[in-house]
């Protein structure tokens, strides 16, 4: 029991980590989402990475750069999260394990980025006006970058546009499939073209399977037709010269497809305007472009001379039209510089052609903050995963707005054009703001208690309504991640709860056992059936009992309300207790725990509330230094006195101790003897804010010390006692180790070494009699400026002098102890500069300093520290705007910080569900248009003779193997093709003889040795049957006779014969025709009933979490 000289906490056994964070981070700007898995990714100005799921799932990522994320996309369905940062960092996270799994430095600064959807492969265009192409390589972890790539010099000179090639690359979109209404992966060929947006309004679009431009748009040169519309409030007056001549200053700040075959494209600029190009149109000769009016048609949102540039496009298709040319164009910007910010929906229709195109509806959504970023998602269910029926948006700081389909509609039916439509807020499980967070406390329940089941079961009861916040499970988009298995275990004890205090009196009480907090019950402000003024000013202070199951709940008014948790009986009264009187009240049946009593004696805001360890008395310290004990059996106030004699410093902390700790210094020759008979069962410690220590009787409020401890010229924080470990040890030994003190010997007054935050000394006074007061508690006096180490005995004993002191450097607002395996060993403070100081006990020795912002990129805010608390074991709780985090210290704690405890961000088994089911799904489509051969690659090719290209891009390995041929594999040559740009391109006439109706064989890549071998002798084969009996010694054509030409060519018999064979060859035709209409109804049907099936499972597997398969 002897101090020792060195602490019992090293800097190896600390790490602080985050392991719980609820909110958006107030630094939010970008968001991304995957349609299959129903996650929500937040980037951050700061580094960070939030990913929301559902049923209270969420995890955070951080990277060591506190920088802005500037590009976030998923890879979807896959487990991984893609995001570029400032410094043109690219990083690959794994969901799964929550880890950077690998990064990229790009050399020139990224200006777009963009991931091709189910894929892993991303395209990247930079400053320079490079185009390149990124693999990742999930097994080995790493990112691939292709040796082949497209520079802005190429593209421009292919395209007849030399000047300018230093012109960056501000926008990269994957063209959609054309043959249906969503980007198909079945079909490799829908990959194969892209376009890409140079910055000075230059569009490209490029057949990367061909290397050719197909579509050319942009330039100075181009005549514009305004839209027709007064919603869009379109100048007509602009002569063509006029806008021949600002079109060679426009610069592209936004684009997107309007339309879902990628027929459309929309671009905004920075001068406000929003022009849509037909690509479907025949691009002109090399060198030229798209002059047609009826091919590019212009937008205004406003016409004001200075308008906000055009940041965000986004299109969704019209839910209400059967064909693909309504929808509606989701603007942020365009419209007049000092304008309200708002979000603008515009309904546009063009079913006679571009150049009819018109605004028939137009909705400006008033906007909760400023604009951060927006994303259009399917609705939950839906069987086009790429369908845009939905929105988020988001917010400074740090808010997210919901609109589902019903909403939207609403907005835009509506007449009036500033028509507001609620969004659903993002729902919390623990409300941070409306009403405020005033104050918070995290209980860890004693182990091997039966508090825990107890608790646990009573929670089973009052889980019965739902919290204030929290939205509907079924109306809420995010459904994705699995929850750890050891959080669903059913009959579980709670082993730490989390209780909140609200600026309206109520409370919200949490089980924090697991990484996933769930809800156990929310207690309103006011009580029912007790009319008393002040129940629902703010909650200043929280204490809970783990043995009595009793919570207390202190307020700004004076008042303190008491509730039983366990109390289950039917007859419920409510005692109202004030300075004079006591009331009993008839408390109706009510949802929530029953408040037993109220009291109501001091008028002055609650500053303390201390549970003795035994659960039956209460101490209750107020601002104005008076100090109340109240017995919980009885309810009734035991005493109230001024905390601290002649003073009325407000009460900052107290602290209950058992009385056999301290028999001897209570029973010394100093100290009267108590009355016989009557042992004082604990004793109260109180501490007020100027610095002084009282020590009273808990059974009635005598003061037991010879005379109040002061630290003169402190401001006091807390007072914590560092010795429950150790109370049993010490009462089973005898206190024969103090015979040999002499405690009736004065004390020597000297006054105590002052130290810096790295050093600290044990006084020599107290070294000589520490075998003595070693025996007895620590009590550790925090104050805003230094620490004390005091003993127990010796401040009952009146005696002043420290065991150890320790300055800190900058103001301290806030302490907790530490406890490794239940003893004490070390203590925290929370500086006003916001770093962490970890100090090893009894020695007080600075073992490491962190801080908020290297943790949580945070700065320490004024009265963050009401809202802080631990539970004494390394786990720190913060809130901060709307984020709440769980902060563990120790690096051998478990219980937060084991990957099997942490829910998964990533659903394996919904994974593999959805990849079995489109794989599926994608065979039968295959097979329903490559049987009937018309629209096959592979007859095309053939008839072609485009073998190379047509048939290696239709039939693959995979999905993204051509991808892979073209960028990855060395057997490209060097350089790519010449570019032409390509007028209408001659349809290939088919003969029905080509035809096979048997199923098509799979052909390998071209690119490979044994393919390219087998062409050539295939090709040897025809040349052997076109001279008839050549060999491959002998390839030379010989001379032939008209005999030997006429018996082998033709016709035997007369002209009825000849016409017989005829008809009957257009016999075996019409039936080949009836079964190939046969096989493709047939197959129609079959794909159809399967795609239905596997939206079905998609569906069904959203909802299903992996315990339930």
């Amino acid at each position: 029991h002897k101090l020792q000289q060195q602490g019992s906490l090293q800097q190896s056994e600390l790490d602080p980590r985050i392991v719980i964070h609820y909110g958006i981070p107030s630094s939010s700007s970008l968001l991304a989402f995957d349609p299959i898995q129903r996650l929500l990714a937040i980037g951050t100005l700061d580094g960070r990475l939030k990913v929301i799921g559902g049923d209270n799932i969420e995890g955070l990522l951080i990277s060591s750069k506190q920088l802005p994320y500037k590009y976030l996309e998923f890879l979807q369905n896959q487990g991984f999260l893609v995001g570029v940062l400032n410094d043109n960092d690219i990083q690959v996270w794994n969901l799964e394990n929550r880890s950077l799994i690998c990064s990229l430095q790009w050399e020139s600064n990224i200006t777009a980025f963009s991931v091709i959807s189910g894929s892993r492969f991303i395209y990247v265009g930079d400053e320079l006006g490079l185009f390149s192409v990124i693999k990742f390589d999930a097994e080995e972890g790493q990112l691939l970058k292709s040796s082949n790539h497209l520079s802005a010099k190429f593209l421009r000179e292919a395209a007849g546009f030399p000047e300018s090639s230093d012109q960056p690359i501000v926008g990269i979109l994957t063209q959609p499939y054309s043959a249906g209404n969503r980007q198909d992966i079945s079909h490799p060929l829908s990959f194969f073209k892209l376009l890409i947006a140079f910055q000075d309004g230059l569009l490209i679009l490029w057949d990367v399977s061909q290397a050719k431009i197909v579509f050319l748009g942009g330039g100075k040169d181009l005549q514009l037709k305004d839209g027709d519309g007064n919603s869009t409030e379109t100048d007509t007056n602009l002569s063509a010269d006029i806008l021949e001549q600002n079109m060679g200053d426009k610069e592209i700040s936004a684009l997107c497809w309007a339309s879902s075959d990628g027929s459309i494209l929309a671009v905004g600029y920075l001068d406000g305007d929003i022009l849509f190009w037909n690509l479907s149109s025949a691009a002109p000769s090399k060198g030229q472009q798209t002059t047609s009016s009826k091919n590019v048609v212009r937008l205004q949102l406003s016409n004001a001379e200075r308008r906000i540039p055009v940041i965000v496009l986004q299109w969704s298709n019209s839910q209400k039209s059967h064909n693909d040319f309504t929808g509606q164009l989701f603007v942020y910007g365009g419209d007049e510089i000092g304008s309200e910010e708002v979000l603008t929906v515009l309904t546009l229709e063009w079913s006679s052609g571009m150049e009819s195109l018109r605004c028939i509806g137009r909705a400006d959504l008033t906007l909760n903050g400023t604009f951060a970023d927006l994303i259009l998602l399917p609705s939950l269910g839906a069987r086009d995963l790429n369908s845009k029926d939905e929105l988020f948006v988001l917010t400074n700081p740090g808010q997210i707005h919901y609109y589902d389909n019903d909403s939207l509609s609403v907005l835009t039916s509506q007449q009036n054009r500033t028509a507001s439509v609620s969004a659903q807020e993002f729902p919390v499980l623990i409300p941070m703001a409306n009403p405020s967070l005033t104050v918070a406390k995290l209980i860890k329940l004693p182990s091997q208690s039966n508090s825990s089941k107890t608790l646990a079961e009573v929670a089973s009861v009052l889980k019965t309504s739902s919290a204030p916040g929290s939205a509907s499970s079924s109306n809420w988009p995010l459904t994705g991640g699995v929850p750890s298995h050891l959080s669903t275990v059913k009959g579980a004890g709670i082993e730490r709860v989390y209780f909140v205090g609200y600026s309206n009196g109520s409370v919200l009480m949490c089980d924090a056992t697991h990484p996933i907090l769930s809800y156990i019950c929310y207690i309103e402000g006011e009580v029912i059936g007790v009319k008393v003024a002040g129940s629902n000013a703010p909650v200043t202070k929280l204490d809970f009992c783990s043995v009595s199951l009793l919570l207390a709940v202190g307020n700004e008014c004076g008042l303190v309300r008491v509730y039983e948790l366990k109390d289950c009986s039917d007859e419920k009264k409510t005692k109202l207790v004030t300075e004079t009187k006591n009331e009993v009240h008839d408390s109706p049946q009510a949802k929530g725990p029953h408040c037993s009593a109220v009291f109501s004696l001091v008028g002055f805001p609650v500053q303390a509330l201390s549970f003795a360890s035994s659960g039956t008395k209460l101490a209750i310290g107020y601002l104005s230094g008076r100090v109340a004990v109240c017995d919980m059996k009885s309810l009734s106030v035991l005493f109230l006195i001024d905390g601290v004699p002649s003073s009325s410093s407000p009460i900052t902390s107290m602290v209950w101790k058992q009385q056999a700790c301290f028999e001897s210094a209570v029973n010394s020759p100093k100290k009267p003897e108590t009355p016989s008979g009557k042992s004082l069962e604990e004793i109260l410690f109180i501490l007020s804010r100027n610095g002084k220590i009282n020590v009273v009787d808990g059974e009635t409020g005598k003061m037991i010390s010879s005379r109040p401890f002061h630290m003169k010229e402190s401001t006091a924080i807390s007072i914590i006692s560092t010795s429950e470990a150790s109370n049993e040890k010490q009462q089973e030994e005898p206190l024969n180790s103090t015979s040999g003190a002499h405690p009736e010997e004065p004390v020597q007054e000297s006054s105590t070494t002052k130290i810096n935050s790295s050093e600290a000394e044990l006084s020599s006074s107290e070294t000589s009699h520490s075998g003595e007061i070693l025996l007895y508690p620590l009590v550790l006096l925090c104050c805003e400026n230094s620490l004390h180490l005091l003993s127990a005995k010796r401040l009952i004993q009146g005696n002043k002098k420290p065991i150890r002191n320790v300055e800190h450097l900058k103001p301290c607002y806030w302490t907790t102890i530490l406890k490794k395996d239940d003893k004490f060993c070390g203590i925290l403070s929370l500086l006003q500069t916001g770093t962490f100081e970890i100090r090893s006990l009894p020695d007080l020795e600075l073992v490491t300093e962190s801080s908020l912002l290297s943790i949580l990129r945070w700065n320490y805010k004024v009265n963050m520290d009401k809202t802080m608390c631990s539970d004494d074991n390394g786990q720190i709780v913060l809130a901060n705007g709307s984020e709440l985090a769980f902060i563990s210290l120790l690096a051998s704690e478990k219980e937060f910080r084991s990957l099997e405890r942490l829910p998964c961000l990533h659903d394996i088994v919904l994974a593999a569900a959805a990849d079995a089911a489109f794989t599926f799904s994608s065979n039968q489509k295959k097979k329903q248009t490559s049987v009937p051969g018309i629209l096959g690659g592979i007859v095309k090719g053939l008839k072609a003779g485009k073998i190379s290209h047509a048939n290696s891009t239709k039939i693959s390995t995979s999905n993204f193997g051509h991808l892979e041929d073209i960028f990855f594999k060395p057997s490209l040559p060097e350089s790519l093709p010449t570019v032409t740009v390509v007028a209408d391109e001659k349809e290939v006439e088919l003969d029905i003889d080509d035809i096979q109706i048997d199923e098509p064989k799979t052909i390998a890549s071209t690119s490979s040795p044994d393919v390219k071998n087998k062409q050539k002798d295939k090709l040897q084969n025809d040349r052997d049957k076109l001279f008839h009996g050549g060999t491959n010694d002998d390839v030379k054509p010989r001379v032939r006779t008209p005999e030997e030409i006429m018996a082998a060519y033709r016709k035997t018999g007369d002209a009825a014969s000849v016409a017989a064979q005829t008809r009957n060859k257009l016999l075996e035709r019409q039936e080949k025709l009836e079964r190939i209409s046969q096989r493709t109804a047939d197959l129609q049907n079959g794909a159809e009933n399967f795609a239905s099936l596997a939206d079905e499972l998609v569906k069904t597997m959203e909802r299903r979490k992996w315990w339930q398969i």
